[in-house]
């Protein structure tokens, strides 16, 4: 009987014991799985890391006249006269094209440009006409670009507004990303500033 009490009391104090044991081994394996997943984790934000960081060093290794080809939508426009005063352009409508072989074409028209009485365009009136011609203006011709300076350079072949044919008309690119291009006319006809925004087409 003494024998066998004794038994019982050592196998009672060796059960909680084993116990332990195990709770700390499910502990253990616990806390591996947590380290895994964050290693995981981290590798994966690594990776994802250099892949941003390598399409970035793809976009700047491009060329301005690389990122300017394409399609660009006018968004808005800001005149700024010799004494400094701001007046932006309202109710235009535009689109520049510049092509990968030197190429481009410009086209800017008012919202509110009144329709001809007459079908046929030649015989508009003089204030129909005045109203054509003082809103709206298309040209087109050849480019280069000035990767340094940041300049664009449209050689002009052919205008709606002919004193500009045969002139070259300087564009500062002021700002461009993969959606956005500004650039200004540094002197208009008019003797103004002129910064353009354009979107690029979808």
């Amino acid at each position: 009987m003494e024998h066998g009490g004794r038994n019982k009391f050592l196998t009672a104090l060796a059960t909680p014991r084993r116990g332990m044991k195990v709770g700390k081994l499910h502990q253990g394996r616990n806390i591996m799985k947590r380290l895994s997943t964050l290693t995981l984790t981290t590798m994966s934000l690594l990776l994802l890391g250099v892949v941003l960081l390598a399409g970035d060093a793809i976009a700047q290794q491009q060329s301005l006249k690389e990122q300017l080809v394409g399609t660009w939508i006018y968004v808005s426009s800001t005149s700024t006269r010799a004494d400094g005063s701001k007046t932006d352009r309202p109710n235009l409508q535009g689109i520049v094209i510049y092509t990968s072989d030197g190429h481009f074409a410009f086209v800017s028209v008012r919202a509110d440009l009144p329709k001809l009485a007459n079908p046929d365009r030649a015989r508009a009136t003089a204030e129909e006409a005045q109203a054509v011609v003082a809103g709206s203006l298309a040209y087109y011709g050849t480019y280069s670009i000035n990767e340094v300076d940041k300049v664009i350079t449209p050689k002009v072949e052919g205008s709606t507004f002919a004193n500009m044919i045969g002139t070259d008309q300087k564009r500062i690119i002021t700002s461009l990303t993969a959606d956005e291009l500004k650039f200004t006319n540094p002197r208009t006809p008019a003797g103004e500033t002129l910064e353009i925004v354009w979107k690029r087409a979808k």
